[in-house]
């Protein structure tokens, strides 16, 4: 099996137990780069998929909590390259599929030529890139496939239909399914119109849709049921983590 095909795997597996996965995020090294290895598998104890949040100056679409998670994992000097070199000394792989969120620059510093490889040597299943449009995918979507990896498209309310069914087709993984415009972070009521929305994304994707940005609660996971393959849980988790609070409990107590 190709590592991008473990992410939907571990997402249908989910939904065969009669739930929506939970995939959770941590940003790589906040908030405390020596536990990093030690957060990650709480975390990866507690998700069905884990992201791990590339530190970048400019994360334009995330909120304060990520902004300020970043800042501080890029002033203790967290890298990619730093990032990779910790999944190769976990001691043991993680059962839930591990993704990178990235925007492009590190990836483009890092080099597209290596990244690929030495990705999948430490582990990664697949990338989300938020600055990166489709139209401009095409380097960064070949050197991924060589490898097996998955390159994961975002979709918002306000995508076209034409473009909707198109990035659908074209993600890998599972479609991200952004929940409103703006940032990551601000809780959200899960109105409605969001989840009509996420069934008419649901309706043209071939693959699992996972719901992120503002989800923060058991019982918005529980709105979102059945109109979604997956939730993506992302500024609270970090929040828990910078608490010191049990990561692994407190994703559990998500599943619905």
């Amino acid at each position: 099996m190709a590592a991008r095909d473990s992410i939907s795997t571990a997402i249908k597996g989910a939904n065969a137990s009669g739930r929506p996965a939970i995939v959770g995020f941590l940003t790589a090294g906040f908030p405390d780069k020596a536990r990093f290895r030690e957060h990650l598998t709480a975390v990866a104890a507690g998700v069905d998929v884990v992201e791990i949040g590339v530190p970048f100056t400019d994360p334009m679409a995330d909120g304060a909590t990520i902004q300020r998670a970043s800042h501080a994992a890029l002033v203790a000097g967290v890298s990619l390259a730093w990032i990779l070199g910790e999944l190769r000394m976990l001691p043991a792989r993680p059962r839930a599929p591990l993704l990178l969120m990235s925007y492009l620059n590190p990836l483009l510093a890092y080099g597209l030529e290596r990244l690929p490889k030495e990705a999948a040597s430490a582990g990664v299943a697949g990338f989300i890139v938020p600055d990166l449009p489709y139209e401009e995918s095409a380097d960064l979507r070949a050197a991924l496939g060589r490898e097996g990896l998955a390159l994961v498209q975002m979709v918002t309310p306000v995508t076209p239909a034409a473009r909707l069914k198109m990035l659908c087709a074209a993600s890998e993984g599972f479609v991200y399914a952004v929940t409103m415009t703006g940032t990551t972070g601000k809780a959200v009521a899960v109105p409605d119109e969001v989840l009509a929305y996420l069934d008419r994304v649901r309706a043209v994707s071939p693959i699992p849709v996972c719901a992120g940005f503002g989800i923060r609660s058991r019982e918005q996971v529980a709105r979102l049921k059945g109109h979604v393959d997956g939730v993506i849980v992302g500024s609270a988790l970090v929040e828990v983590l910078e608490r010191g609070e049990d990561a692994t409990a407190w994703c559990l107590q998500l599943r619905v």
